[in-house]
């Protein structure tokens, strides 16, 4: 009996279990491409691909992401307390404690975002379209590792049912729904999820002599079964004097470009492994990611470069400003701190909400490079832009759209 057979033989009843059936057909569908396609006839596109492919697209760069963040995740941890200080000591260590603390995001996270979708699903009688997918591997990638996870469930929860069922589901959403997530965070529990301390986890603050306690989990059961394999175990240390766990921007922000260099490298910040959300870390697999949706036609290229152009050009003017010091960072350097590349690749470029015309593209990105970099020189209280820069286009792009469009019929009337 094939793999195919058996997903037909354990098929629940549509009507006596709608909801269940709804979850067998959003597997079902994952784990099958569609057997059907058009007619031979016509111009229309045969093809297998459909949403749930395309969005796997997206989620395999971010794979890789997920797996280099939890590392990320617990370097600095044990850099708090001075222990395994290069990069490939205590590696095992350092991505069980991590993996530990990320898991349960993309848990809850996925829960919640699909268990609404499934119930909505039922509720109207269709299919799953699961456009969750991608913001369910977003969203564990921009959230602080310790943030609570009733936080994040209602996070999610909010952004999924105000901002995308309330519009009528996956491709009428007007918002990213992963920055949807993060913003409901950012305003409602702010301190959960700005400042320098949330970046780091295992600690209630950095400060010299603050001590970790690893818990029940990892005390009585994965202490335990490192013993058993003769590993290297967890054990309750305090933090080192001269550990601050300041990320590059918070530092710009208030000192300048300078200050920056004298507590990170140029090549640590575009290679990672400092405090910091943990998508933005790895500068080069984030452009290779970048690369690979272009190719792939996920992501549209005029978004990504029109998206730099805007953000670079604005540095320059703030650098000929000079009137703060994040003013002061010479533009080139602003690509190398914080989540402008991750941002680009990721967020910007989500086919539902930037614009769809070509024109219009040119003008989305720009508006996001531009504004986000403002945000992120002007506002003091917030070092960052890219999540607030991409809803506000968000917002407008179907306006550009339709002046474009409108322009377009203008030129052809005149013509005419």
């Amino acid at each position: 009996m094939g793999l195919l057979d058996v997903f037909k033989k354990i098929e629940p009843d549509k009507k006596k279990s709608p909801v269940l059936h709804t979850f067998y057909d959003a597997v079902f569908t994952f784990a099958f491409s569609p057997d059907e396609v058009t007619t031979g006839k016509g111009v229309h596109v045969r093809d297998g691909m459909d949403l749930k492919r395309t969005m796997i697209h997206v989620v395999l760069p971010l794979g890789i992401l997920v797996l280099l963040g939890a590392y990320n995740i617990g370097h600095q941890h044990f850099l708090a307390q001075g222990a395994y200080g290069g990069v490939l000591e205590g590696f095992g260590l350092k991505f069980l404690y991590g993996f530990i603390k990320l898991l349960p995001l993309i848990i809850v996270a996925n829960v919640v975002g699909l268990g609404i979708e499934i119930i909505t699903a039922a509720r109207k009688g269709h299919a799953v379209e699961e456009g969750f997918i991608v913001s369910g591997a977003l969203i564990p990638l921009i959230m602080p590792p310790d943030l609570p996870l009733w936080i994040l469930a209602v996070s999610v929860a909010f952004a999924v049912i105000i901002g995308k069922e309330a519009f009528g589901g996956t491709g009428m959403n007007i918002w990213n729904i992963a920055l949807l997530s993060r913003v409901f965070v950012f305003f409602a529990y702010p301190t959960t999820i700005a400042g320098d301390n949330v970046w780091v986890a295992g600690y209630e603050k950095l400060a010299p002599g603050e001590s970790t306690d690893y818990g029940f989990f990892i005390n009585k059961i994965v202490n335990p079964v490192l013993d058993l394999f003769g590993s290297a175990k967890f054990e309750a240390a305090t933090i080192i004097d001269g550990f601050s766990g300041a990320t590059p921007l918070s530092i710009a922000a208030k000192e300048g470009w300078d200050a920056v260099l004298m507590q990170y490298s140029e090549a640590q910040m575009f290679w990672g492994l400092i405090p910091g959300s943990n998508g933005e870390m790895f500068k080069p697999l984030i452009i290779l990611g970048a690369i690979f949706l272009i190719i792939t036609g996920i992501a549209s290229w005029r978004i990504m470069l029109s998206m730099i152009i805007g953000a670079a050009v604005t540095a320059m003017l703030l650098n000929a400003w000079g009137a703060s010091p994040m003013m002061d960072v010479p533009w080139f350097f602003q690509f190398y701190m914080g989540s402008f590349l991750f941002a680009m690749a990721f967020m910007a470029t989500d086919p539902v909400t930037a614009s769809s015309t070509n024109t219009g593209k040119w003008i989305y990105g720009i508006i996001i490079g531009s504004v986000g970099m403002i945000i992120r020189a002007i506002n003091p209280a917030y070092p960052e832009g890219w999540m607030l820069s991409i809803l506000f286009a968000n917002t407008f792009a179907a306006t550009i759209d339709h002046y474009v469009v409108q322009a377009n019929i203008t030129k052809r009337l005149k013509r005419a």
